[in-house]
């Protein structure tokens, strides 16, 4: 068998993300027949002895894929396991025999649309920068926005000394002291909402994400996931697609 980069052999057993499995390489808790690598570095998964923190990667031959959405409620965490002892949205995911892992992440705040995956290539289509899947969010913040405001958002501000590129802002509804936003972004940077807004003096009060790329949330209760359906599958593959031939 040719032997395969690493980080991929990692996210295809569905362990984590590629992006997650190159941390692990570039922290040394990855060995391959107990020798220390390095990100690039490739293995053979039939034949080679790969291990995690020196607990062996079990690799599945035969794995069934699963894509799976669920509307995360806030207060877990986007992770598999916390130090903290603090709820993990994998609690939520009852009935799930295949070890899937979140695409990208939601703050412990924030609730809505999360994408869980053991297709490591799907996973890292939809994340990877280049590919600019966007991204649809809900955000109530506080006090007031006015035109000048909303022009700033649109056009991009400063976070974490980079400009955030151009991106989509509706008002959808406006009270005194409380305007509800419909913002769609093309990037996947930390925090990257809150930090806008933050930047242009706003306050977020709550934060929903209500799709990724064609994929909607729709009426899936809070706490609760699903499969998702074939023609969502096939037009969040047409976006990839769409994205690899700009």
């Amino acid at each position: 068998m040719e032997k395969i980069r690493l980080q991929k052999i990692i996210s295809d057993s569905g362990y984590c993300s590629r992006r997650k499995a190159e941390e692990l390489i570039s922290q040394g808790r990855v060995k391959v027949n107990g020798r220390p690598v390095k990100v690039g570095d490739k293995a053979d998964p039939s034949k080679d002895l790969i291990s995690i923190d020196g607990e062996n990667l079990r690799i599945e031959r035969r794995k069934t894929l699963r894509y799976i959405m669920l509307n995360k409620p806030r207060g877990y965490v986007t992770t598999m396991s916390d130090e903290l002892d603090r709820r993990c949205v994998t609690e939520l995911l009852v009935g799930v025999e295949e070890r899937v892992y979140p695409i990208g992440r939601l703050d412990k705040n924030s609730e809505g649309l999360l994408l869980f995956t053991n297709d490591g290539a799907f996973a890292n289509d939809i994340m990877h920068p280049s590919k600019h899947i966007s991204k649809t969010y809900r955000v109530t913040v506080r006090p007031d926005i006015d035109d000048e405001t909303l022009v700033r958002l649109s056009e991009g501000v400063v976070i974490d000394g980079r400009k955030t590129l151009p991106c989509t802002v509706l008002v959808l509804d406006k009270q005194p002291g409380r305007v509800v936003l419909q913002m769609t972004i093309s990037e996947g940077r930390n925090r990257q909402i809150r930090k806008m807004c933050e930047a242009v003096g706003l306050e977020v009060a709550r934060l929903k994400r209500t799709s990724v790329g064609p994929i909607r949330l729709g009426m899936l209760k809070p706490g609760e996931w699903r499969d998702l359906k074939p023609d969502e599958l096939r037009a969040v593959r047409s976006a990839i697609t769409k994205a690899n031939k700009r």
